[in-house]
């Protein structure tokens, strides 16, 4: 099994496809074995890591609290490992969220930046607040995840195109957060101490803010904003919620478009 020791960490990792390096960050409760890195299409054009973060998955749990910049240190430690300097980092959401603090903690460190259905943080501009799931019932729990993860959502209604897929694939505890288990609790309060909204203009390299028009976990707004103060940053739209890129054929390509051109 591939770990990497890190920081405080026994993290866990795979590295897939060929070609130039490329950091992948997954979002909130991401699990390398639920996710498929094999099957992403980054794959494709590059030697992807994608790995467990701190408490989840594979990789060890260290002692609580963390917050947003142990998860840029470990995500920086882990680069050290694999002897990668300055490499393209795909954030998805929380992990977008690491990349925007491992882009002003740690200059540097990413050549080219994706931020996917992901929010600058603070009192304005944060992603809907997750942590609350935990005071629901699993039921509402669940009608609550699917409202969010795409607007078109309505009770007793279809799903949106692309949410069956994520529904079949979902924990048997319905479309949300494991919220019982320490890593992902880790990681909601960490969450809730996110903001780099008033350090965006120190993000320094070229940056594709991707969003989904129907997301109401990061809306609209939040990625606007980080096309308005990052600035060498675009936004691309897609045709769906948090899980566009499940949604739209057309978000990968676009990413991968950005991440190789010159």
């Amino acid at each position: 099994m591939p770990i990497a020791k890190v920081r405080d960490l026994d993290l866990y990792f795979e590295l897939h496809g060929s070609g130039p390096p490329l950091l992948n960050i997954s979002g909130s409760g991401g699990d390398l074995r639920m996710t498929a890195p094999e099957l992403n299409p980054l794959n494709g054009a590059f030697t992807v890591a994608h790995y467990d973060q701190r408490g989840l998955g594979q990789t060890s749990t260290p002692p609580l609290p963390w917050t947003m910049a142990d998860y840029a240190a470990d995500a920086v430690a882990f680069l050290d490992f694999l002897g990668w300097d300055s490499v393209p980092v795909v954030g998805t959401s929380f992990g977008g969220m690491v990349g925007m603090n491992m882009a002003v903690l740690h200059p540097g460190r990413i050549s080219k930046l994706v931020l996917n259905c992901t929010s600058p943080g603070g009192p304005d501009y944060s992603s809907w607040p997750l942590h609350t799931l935990a005071d629901l019932d699993p039921d509402e729990r669940g009608e609550v995840a699917l409202e969010i993860m795409d607007t078109r959502y309505e009770r007793g209604g279809p799903l949106p195109p692309g949410v069956e897929i994520f529904v079949a694939n979902a924990r048997p505890d319905g479309p949300a957060l494991p919220l019982e288990t320490p890593g992902a609790l880790g990681q909601l309060e960490a969450r809730r101490g996110h903001d780099v909204v008033d350090r965006l203009s120190e993000i320094d390299v070229p940056t594709l803010v991707c969003a989904g028009v129907h997301d109401g976990i990061a809306p609209m707004r939040n990625s606007e904003l980080l096309r308005d103060r990052i600035p060498n940053a675009r936004l691309a739209t897609f045709d769906g919620g948090h899980i566009f890129m499940m949604q739209d054929p057309t978000a990968y390509p676009a990413i991968l478009e950005f991440l190789t051109e010159d």
